[in-house]
Protein backbone atom coordinates (compact mmCIF):
# COMPACT_ATOMS: atom_id res chain seq x y z
CA UNK A 1 0.00 0.00 0.00
CA UNK A 2 1.06 3.63 -0.73
CA UNK A 3 0.25 6.07 1.63
CA UNK A 4 1.80 9.83 0.71
CA UNK A 5 5.64 8.84 1.27
CA UNK A 6 5.13 5.38 3.39
CA UNK A 7 4.99 2.12 1.31
CA UNK A 8 3.59 -0.75 3.77
CA UNK A 9 3.19 -4.33 3.46
CA UNK A 10 -1.00 -6.00 3.11
CA UNK A 11 -2.77 -8.92 3.14
CA UNK A 12 -5.25 -9.03 0.36
CA UNK A 13 -8.22 -11.76 -0.08
CA UNK A 14 -7.11 -15.43 -0.70
CA UNK A 15 -8.23 -14.97 -4.32
CA UNK A 16 -6.27 -11.57 -4.72
CA UNK A 17 -8.08 -8.50 -6.60
CA UNK A 18 -11.02 -8.81 -8.48
CA UNK A 19 -13.14 -6.58 -10.55
CA UNK A 20 -16.81 -8.05 -9.77
CA UNK A 21 -16.91 -9.10 -5.85
CA UNK A 22 -18.94 -11.95 -4.86
CA UNK A 23 -20.03 -12.94 -1.72
CA UNK A 24 -17.63 -15.38 -0.21
CA UNK A 25 -15.20 -15.25 -3.28
CA UNK A 26 -12.47 -14.27 -1.29
CA UNK A 27 -11.44 -11.57 -3.89
CA UNK A 28 -10.35 -8.16 -2.31
CA UNK A 29 -13.06 -5.60 -4.67
CA UNK A 30 -10.73 -3.79 -7.53
CA UNK A 31 -12.27 0.28 -7.33
CA UNK A 32 -12.18 3.53 -5.34
CA UNK A 33 -13.72 3.94 -2.06
CA UNK A 34 -14.35 6.08 0.78
CA UNK A 35 -14.04 5.76 4.46
CA UNK A 36 -16.44 5.99 6.29
CA UNK A 37 -15.55 5.66 9.75
CA UNK A 38 -12.90 3.58 12.13
CA UNK A 39 -14.07 0.87 14.55
CA UNK A 40 -11.71 -0.06 17.62
CA UNK A 41 -11.73 -2.28 20.79
CA UNK A 42 -11.91 0.57 23.39
CA UNK A 43 -11.51 -2.69 25.96
CA UNK A 44 -7.85 -3.38 24.36
CA UNK A 45 -6.27 0.15 22.49
CA UNK A 46 -6.65 3.93 23.69
CA UNK A 47 -9.32 6.11 21.24
CA UNK A 48 -7.02 6.43 18.25
CA UNK A 49 -5.88 10.37 16.89
CA UNK A 50 -7.79 10.19 14.20
CA UNK A 51 -9.90 12.57 12.04
CA UNK A 52 -12.23 9.99 10.98
CA UNK A 53 -15.45 9.18 12.98
CA UNK A 54 -15.00 6.72 15.82
CA UNK A 55 -17.14 4.05 16.80
CA UNK A 56 -15.93 1.59 19.69
CA UNK A 57 -16.80 -1.97 19.23
CA UNK A 58 -18.97 -3.56 21.92
CA UNK A 59 -19.83 -7.39 22.46
CA UNK A 60 -23.37 -7.11 20.23
CA UNK A 61 -22.03 -5.56 17.37
CA UNK A 62 -21.98 -7.88 14.42
CA UNK A 63 -21.97 -7.34 10.30
CA UNK A 64 -24.84 -8.69 8.42
CA UNK A 65 -22.95 -10.44 5.38
CA UNK A 66 -27.13 -12.47 4.58
CA UNK A 67 -27.86 -11.40 1.03
CA UNK A 68 -31.30 -12.07 1.71
CA UNK A 69 -31.55 -9.67 4.75
CA UNK A 70 -32.82 -6.22 4.61
CA UNK A 71 -29.35 -5.14 6.36
CA UNK A 72 -26.78 -6.65 4.18
CA UNK A 73 -23.50 -5.09 4.23
CA UNK A 74 -24.60 -2.96 7.14
CA UNK A 75 -23.48 -2.86 11.06
CA UNK A 76 -26.20 -4.96 13.51
CA UNK A 77 -26.91 -5.64 16.63
CA UNK A 78 -26.39 -9.54 17.66
CA UNK A 79 -27.57 -11.85 20.47
CA UNK A 80 -24.57 -14.21 20.77
CA UNK A 81 -26.56 -17.14 19.62
CA UNK A 82 -27.50 -15.06 15.81
CA UNK A 83 -25.40 -15.19 12.98
CA UNK A 84 -23.41 -12.68 11.82
CA UNK A 85 -19.75 -11.38 11.56
CA UNK A 86 -18.73 -10.31 15.08
CA UNK A 87 -16.60 -7.17 15.41
CA UNK A 88 -15.57 -8.33 18.65
CA UNK A 89 -13.29 -11.55 17.80
CA UNK A 90 -11.28 -13.32 20.39
CA UNK A 91 -7.87 -12.82 17.95
CA UNK A 92 -6.21 -8.98 17.15
CA UNK A 93 -7.88 -8.64 13.86
CA UNK A 94 -10.50 -6.52 14.32
CA UNK A 95 -8.87 -4.14 17.26
CA UNK A 96 -9.11 -1.58 14.02
CA UNK A 97 -11.51 -1.63 11.50
CA UNK A 98 -11.84 1.41 8.98
CA UNK A 99 -15.23 0.80 7.37
CA UNK A 100 -15.27 1.54 3.55
CA UNK A 101 -18.54 2.20 1.36
CA UNK A 102 -17.65 -0.69 -1.22
CA UNK A 103 -21.30 -1.79 -1.88
CA UNK A 104 -22.44 0.95 -0.08
CA UNK A 105 -24.85 3.27 -2.29
CA UNK A 106 -26.69 1.25 -4.42
CA UNK A 107 -26.48 -1.62 -1.67
CA UNK A 108 -26.72 -4.53 -3.98
CA UNK A 109 -27.49 -8.59 -2.28
CA UNK A 110 -24.57 -10.66 -3.22
CA UNK A 111 -21.82 -8.33 -4.16
CA UNK A 112 -20.02 -8.70 -1.31
CA UNK A 113 -19.90 -7.44 2.72
CA UNK A 114 -18.11 -6.72 5.25
CA UNK A 115 -15.47 -5.62 3.59
CA UNK A 116 -12.85 -3.71 5.88
CA UNK A 117 -9.22 -2.34 6.27
CA UNK A 118 -7.85 -4.50 9.11
CA UNK A 119 -4.77 -6.04 11.63
CA UNK A 120 -2.86 -8.66 9.29
CA UNK A 121 -2.55 -12.02 11.06
CA UNK A 122 1.28 -12.42 12.02
CA UNK A 123 2.25 -14.38 8.89
CA UNK A 124 0.13 -11.41 6.79
CA UNK A 125 -2.21 -14.79 5.63
CA UNK A 126 -4.72 -14.03 2.87
CA UNK A 127 -8.06 -12.30 4.62
CA UNK A 128 -11.40 -13.17 2.85
CA UNK A 129 -11.34 -10.51 1.08
CA UNK A 130 -10.64 -7.63 2.94
CA UNK A 131 -7.35 -5.25 3.19
CA UNK A 132 -4.99 -5.77 6.43
CA UNK A 133 -1.41 -4.25 7.98
CA UNK A 134 0.54 -4.60 10.33
CA UNK A 135 -1.17 -3.08 14.09
CA UNK A 136 1.46 0.06 14.09
CA UNK A 137 0.94 0.43 10.45
CA UNK A 138 -2.59 1.06 10.88
CA UNK A 139 -2.67 3.20 14.01
CA UNK A 140 0.29 5.30 12.25
CA UNK A 141 -1.88 5.72 8.54
CA UNK A 142 -5.39 6.50 10.85
CA UNK A 143 -3.37 9.51 11.91
CA UNK A 144 -3.79 11.13 8.29
CA UNK A 145 -7.15 9.62 7.17
CA UNK A 146 -9.81 11.65 6.75
CA UNK A 147 -13.48 10.93 5.68
CA UNK A 148 -12.06 12.89 2.40
CA UNK A 149 -9.69 10.36 1.90
CA UNK A 150 -9.87 8.01 -1.04
CA UNK A 151 -8.58 4.31 -1.47
CA UNK A 152 -7.57 2.95 -4.60
CA UNK A 153 -7.77 -0.79 -4.81
CA UNK A 154 -6.37 -1.41 -8.28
Amino acid sequence: MRAGSFTLPVALGRAGIVANKREGDGGTPRGRFRLKRLWWRADRITRPRTALPLRPIGPLDAWSEDPADRRYNRPVRRRPSEPGDRLMREDALYDLILEIDHNDRPRIAGRGSAVFIHVARENFGPTAGCIALRRNDLLRLIEWLSPRTWIHIR
